[in-house]
């Protein structure tokens, strides 16, 4: 394994060290995975530290063993009981200039709360840890960058139905949902948009902002990364879609044609997806972008004249 830079953005000299070390990491140990995968990124999912399909793992391990046994440098630090990590080599949790950075946990993309780390690993798991700045979002309650969890892998260990729902019921983009998610191995039953939630069922919504914005989970968006953990912020009239930096600065706006692909969580509820845009067409090219390729280590996904662009944009001037 080798560390990677995305996006041109240059790793400083103490990444650097740290990615060279982390080379000889995931070799060797005493069993092969069983499905678990471990990922372990800076800012936002930008920059990759370990990506390791087959982990080594031992039975009964916790997520945070799974992280030690694999990866070099693991210090913890004990939290309200309960063990947290710390530092990833050089990388730590702190506070410079007034902002903080530290590592957030998500298994098969939901964050976890304080006792995450602490928890037993499940052979299906994706655990994901990235380093990032909490400023603008303390918590981010689900990410869309270990696709095709949580719909293949399920939720802390429990597999659930799928509903994707569409507004309108005929919008071509729902088809097309339909069919990534079958590419990925997964059953889903389709239908128009239910405002009943169950904690027992998964749910992609899929259309227009205007038209999905009344359900009480996609509302959440715009209310910004603070309320929702993503770093994209609708309209309520749906015309344009706000994307939005690491601090929460405003970096472009979406108009016709553009599209994103977001999830969140209302409470304590499951992960929700979304598939949307200003018009049918940005929906189309959301659907179109839905694949695990182009979701892999982001936190939300934005398309804008036809390119894929990560959410939050890390390393873009903010746009007066």
């Amino acid at each position: 394994m080798s560390g990677r830079t995305r996006r041109g953005v240059q790793v400083p000299a103490a990444a650097g060290v740290l990615l060279a070390v982390l080379a000889l990491a995931g070799c060797g140990g005493d069993q092969e995975g069983a499905g678990a995968q471990l990922v372990v990124t800076q800012d936002f999912g930008t920059r990759s530290i370990a990506d390791l399909p087959q982990p080594t793992t031992r039975p009964g391990s916790t997520i945070l063993e799974l992280l030690s046994a694999n990866v070099p440098g693991v210090r913890t630090a004990t939290i309200a009981a309960q063990p947290q990590l710390s530092a990833v080599g050089p990388v730590t949790n702190a506070t410079v200039d007034g902002r903080t950075k530290r590592w957030t946990l998500f298994v098969n993309g939901v964050g976890e709360d304080a006792e995450g780390p602490g928890q037993e690993l499940d052979d299906n798991d994706v655990v994901w840890w990235d380093h990032h700045d909490t400023g603008a979002a303390a918590r981010v309650p689900a990410v869309v960058g270990s696709f095709p969890a949580p719909f293949r892998n399920g939720v802390e260990g429990k597999r659930m139905p799928l509903r994707i729902e569409c507004s309108p019921a005929d919008i071509p983009a729902c088809q097309k949902v339909q069919d990534a998610m079958t590419a990925a191995g997964v059953f889903a039953a389709q239908g128009g948009l239910q405002q009943s939630i169950t904690d027992e069922t998964l749910r992609i919504i899929v259309g227009p902002w205007e038209r999905i914005r009344d359900d009480d989970t996609a509302r959440l968006l715009e209310g910004g990364p603070r309320v929702s953990g993503v770093y994209a912020r609708p309209t309520p009239d749906g015309r344009s879609i706000a994307l939005l930096d690491a601090t929460g600065k405003q970096t472009r706006e979406l108009g016709p044609g553009s599209g994103l692909i977001a999830a969140t969580r209302l409470r304590d509820g499951q992960p929700v997806w979304f598939i949307t845009g200003p018009d049918v067409a940005g929906v189309s090219a959301a659907a179109q972008a839905l694949d695990q390729g182009n979701l892999k280590d982001h936190y939300a996904l934005a398309v804008d004249d036809g390119r894929a662009v990560a959410v939050p944009e890390v390393g873009v001037a903010v746009r007066p």
